[in-house]
């Protein structure tokens, strides 16, 4: 009987040679009809999370475009974006830096309020997080509308960072998030038309 890390350990080296196809890893996301409200489908991460082959091939995959950019900073954007920035950050031996809802950060921060379908949202950064020129990687598990990504962009922005890029673990392309974000390197791995 084979060693399963060692099997584990042979697909991640190999994919990271030949670049990682991310379209198996849909097969672990659960789709929920009319969540949170009728008419949306919801697309469950939770479920790609906890398999262990399925996370590492997705932080590797991120990693993997952005492995050669000489990034400083890893930033995530409360709350899935933690899960996802410390672990892109650790392997790309890079720092992370929380961007957070207002009231949550101890020191002194920075803040950038931005539009939503409905009223307004504010994000808040330490103002000490990045210094100038430090090279930064945005990343989140999803791009829809593109509103938060964006509003962390100019966060970033107005601290000095030279923004390297936007990853994402799934990008709902029927939103047009990508277009509110343009001049940026944007990737992302999963991509749904629907």
């Amino acid at each position: 009987m084979s060693n399963p890390v060692v099997r584990d350990n042979a697909l991640k080296q190999s994919a990271a040679k030949n670049g990682t196809n991310c379209e198996p890893l849909k097969k672990l996301i659960r789709e929920i009809p009319d969540f949170p409200k009728p008419g949306i489908l919801f697309y469950d991460i939770t479920t790609l999370l906890k398999d262990n082959l399925g996370l590492a091939t997705l932080i590797d995959a991120l990693a993997e475009h952005y492995i050669d950019k000489d990034v400083d900073l890893v930033l995530g954007m409360e709350a899935r974006g933690f899960i996802f920035a410390p672990a892109l950050a650790y392997r790309l031996n890079a720092g992370f830096v929380p961007v957070r809802k207002p009231g949550k950060l101890p020191a002194e921060t920075v803040k950038y309020d931005y539009a939503l379908e409905y009223g307004t949202n504010t994000l808040e950064i330490h103002k000490d997080a990045i210094q100038k020129g430090q090279r930064v990687i945005i990343a989140d598990d999803l791009l829809a509308t593109g509103g938060t990504a964006e509003a962390t962009a100019k966060l970033a922005d107005s601290l000095g960072a030279e923004i390297a890029g936007l990853g994402f673990v799934v990008e709902l392309d029927f939103l047009h998030g990508r277009d509110k974000l343009r001049g940026y390197d944007v990737f992302s791995l999963l991509h749904y038309d629907e």
